[in-house]
């Protein structure tokens, strides 16, 4: 059917493990319920995604976005916030079927004289920046009775979607092509169900622990003051940061492209960003120095379509069942070698040893007092930064494995 939102992108995040976050924020209004319950079913008539459950095409390999109009948002309300995080693990633990369960998750807290909600989200439904965009459309019409713009989601649809010159490489591109043509030879496929039982069993034998890191006012203006006096952005900065921590000369980072893209409608949700591999491999011991060749190594690969767009063009190239099987097939006990190079030698799921940062950037809110960001536990990283700043307050979410035994 024309009108349906077709995964293309985010085939990826279909069936592979651990694809949800959260935003936990602060909002300066008095705590109601009903105003909780109202403004989130808003959202969901702004939103058609959000009001959506995945589905397969019948007699086809394509998956898409199914409206249910009567689709209910779990919203759970609590007598405290003292246990956030163990209702985030519990999100997690429990697995999520994305053709049973709404893409979103809410849990409210009273908080002193003001609200915290939880917002849960599956990555299907949108990436953080949209993820943030929503949380701000809550808290407004909360606070406010703002309404958000009704905004009918168009998703990127093809590599034509992407810039000009975000064409795979060569040797990207002989791999997928083999990649795809091995996977059609093994003839087989992964059903949902079969994916939900391998979900289920890596889910129950993860340990993933998170630390809040705060960054307040005075102690961000004077880093702010000095990223400035040496010609680096504050992002150059973390990743500089992480990298010392961690002694890695490699972090992935996520890069919003809705300015760079032809599909992407303002106050849409879905995704709209890409990743990829900032890599120093002369590291200076000291921070700014290293900061410095991380920015140069950012602008030279944001400069350039077929480097910035990549994991894009690789996720349109590749056989969608075979994106299916990548995370299975790794972790799992899916017999599929196209799946296991794929899942190993390109989206790291065999070391498993990678570090990622994701910063949601700077804003000011009359309404939400401060925030944290809850990135994805990717099955390739090891740790990720979480990093999210709300009326000069700086939160960075520390979220590692701490166990990666036991897979079957």
């Amino acid at each position: 059917m024309a009108d349906r939102k077709y995964l293309y992108t985010e085939r990826a995040h279909y069936m592979c493990p651990n694809m949800h976050f959260g935003i936990m924020a602060e909002i300066g209004a008095e705590f109601d319920e009903n105003g909780i319950i109202e403004s989130i079913g808003v959202l969901k008539s702004a939103h058609p995604l959000m009001r959506s459950l995945i589905a397969e095409e019948q007699g086809s390999p394509r998956v898409f976005y199914e409206e249910h109009p009567e689709l209910e948002i779990p919203v759970t309300i609590k007598e405290t916030d003292d246990d956030w995080q163990a209702d985030y693990e519990a999100v997690s633990t429990a697995g999520w079927n994305v053709q049973k369960e709404a893409l979103l998750k809410v849990f409210a807290y009273p908080s002193g004289s003001g609200t915290r909600v939880l917002f849960i989200t599956h990555h299907l439904l949108c990436d953080g920046r949209g993820l943030l965009q929503l949380v701000q459309e809550f808290a407004d019409h909360y606070a406010n009775g703002t309404r958000p713009n009704s905004v009918n989601e168009k998703l990127m649809e093809s590599p034509n979607d992407l810039p000009r010159g975000s064409d795979l490489g060569f040797i990207s591109n002989l791999l997928i092509r083999g990649s795809n043509k091995k996977w059609r030879k093994e003839g087989h496929k992964v059903s949902y169900d079969e994916y939900l039982k391998f979900e289920r069993d890596h889910d129950s034998k993860q340990k993933i622990k998170r630390e809040i890191k705060s960054v307040d006012a005075e102690e961000l203006d004077a880093l702010l003051g000095l990223c400035r006096e040496n010609g680096v952005s504050l992002n150059d900065y973390l990743i500089a940061e992480m990298m010392i921590e961690e002694s890695t000369d490699k972090v992935v980072i996520a890069s919003d492209i809705r300015d760079k893209i032809k599909s992407y409608k303002k106050g849409a949700l879905g995704n709209y960003a890409t990743a990829f591999g900032v890599v120093v491999r002369k590291r200076s011991s000291e921070i700014m120095e290293l900061a410095k060749a991380v920015g140069h190594e950012v602008r030279s690969i944001i400069s350039k379509p077929d480097r910035e767009m990549l994991v894009l063009s690789c996720y349109f190239n590749m056989d969608p069942e075979l994106l299916d099987a990548v995370a299975i097939s790794t972790l799992g006990s899916f017999e599929s070698g196209a799946g296991r190079f794929v899942g190993s030698k390109m989206f790291g799921y065999e070391k498993r040893d990678g570090h990622c940062i994701t910063n949601l950037g700077r804003i000011e809110s009359s309404v939400i007092r401060e925030g944290v960001f809850i990135p994805p536990a990717s099955p390739a990283n090891r740790k990720t930064w979480g990093v999210l700043t709300i009326n000069r307050k700086m939160r960075i979410c520390v979220s590692f494995r701490i166990s990666t035994t036991g897979f079957c």
